[in-house]
């Protein structure tokens, strides 16, 4: 017998039904919202750890004024578990001032980060011009390499600019500041780090192969017949 509202019992109950899994419903979109949030937060600052190499960040922070760091550029190579190549990382700024002003804050604040000269051969692999420095710390070494840049005017119409022989101030004025190269290897991938071969005769031994006289056959007595 329908109510007052002229729902029957059967119709008030399948509404209360549908009512009970519309809130289920809800909730349980609810909870798979909240999962993937706090799931999605902790997944995103994971691979921006695993993507970013702990190394530049220490580079980062090291206490260098602006005029120093105007302009950066990375680059990584290798494994971070040394994969068959361990990893290079390769930092090159540019700086505003004199590459003697440069080189002194950047070796400042290498120390004051706990890096320590390290004097060894073959720092620089090969001769350079500027200021060529090797540093270590725990299980990483560092190279440090401050020059006058490279200023190459760009090219006019597809043809590379010259600048006027007559008139040199033009070319120093647009040609100021340093370059800085920084470059740091695991130890263990470090050549330098292991023994160093010597050419020391005391050495070497014997020459296994030793300079024979134009005819040999001068020096040999004849047997007795």
């Amino acid at each position: 017998m329908p109510d007052d509202d002229g729902t029957t019992p059967g119709a008030r109950s399948e509404l209360r039904r549908q009512s009970r899994e519309r809130r289920r419903l809800r909730a349980a979109v609810l909870a798979l919202v909240s999962v993937v949030l706090l799931g999605a937060v902790p997944l995103f600052f994971g691979i921006r750890t695993l993507s970013r190499d702990p190394v530049f960040d220490n580079l980062d922070q090291l206490g260098v004024p602006g005029w120093a760091t105007t302009k950066t550029v990375d680059e990584v190579s290798g494994s971070r578990w040394c994969l068959l190549d361990c990893r290079l990382r390769e930092r090159t700024i540019t700086s505003e001032k004199s590459p003697k002003e440069t080189a002194k804050v950047y070796e400042d604040a290498l120390r004051q980060d706990g890096w320590r000269p390290w004097k060894v051969s073959r720092c620089p692999e090969q001769e350079t011009k500027g200021s060529y420095t090797c540093w270590r710390r725990d299980e990483l070494t560092l190279d440090l390499w401050v020059r006058e840049p490279t200023c190459v005017p760009p090219p006019v119409n597809g043809e590379p600019a010259i600048v006027p022989s007559g008139d040199p101030s033009a070319a120093a004025a647009a040609c100021t500041g340093s370059l800085v190269s920084v470059k740091v290897r695991n130890a263990i991938d470090d050549e330098r780090t292991k023994p160093q071969p010597s050419t020391d005769p005391s050495l070497t031994g014997e020459d296994p192969f030793p300079t024979v006289s134009a005819d040999p056959l001068d020096e040999l007595t004849p047997s007795p017949s």
